[in-house]
């Protein structure tokens, strides 16, 4: 991965632009770096995918950190991130 990003599972999609980030208030990035997360703040996410070729591919995405307020079925996470226009993409598909 060029940038450091936070991974993410993408069963815990809960919208087309809206996934589970975490339960916790520390989480670390790809490059051990613990990052505080707080409403509003810019985090890029990962996970991790294999091409067709069974090379690495990850998934990457760029968003923003919200709270969840509870009201969403499906998750117990504490952070979101909602996902920018740009979606989710492989990474050799970077824009």
């Amino acid at each position: 991965m060029r940038e450091a990003r936070i991974a993410v599972d993408l069963n815990e999609l809960l919208e087309d632009n809206l996934i589970a980030l975490s339960s916790e208030d520390l989480v670390f990035n790809s490059r051990g770096k613990k990052i505080k997360l707080k409403e509003g703040l810019a985090v890029k996410v990962y996970a991790v995918d294999l091409s067709a070729c069974m090379e690495e591919d990850n998934l990457i995405a760029d968003g923003i950190v919200v709270l969840n307020d509870f009201k969403r079925t499906g998750t117990f996470s504490k952070w979101l991130c909602r996902i920018n226009d740009a979606g989710i993409y492989n990474e050799s598909q970077r824009k």
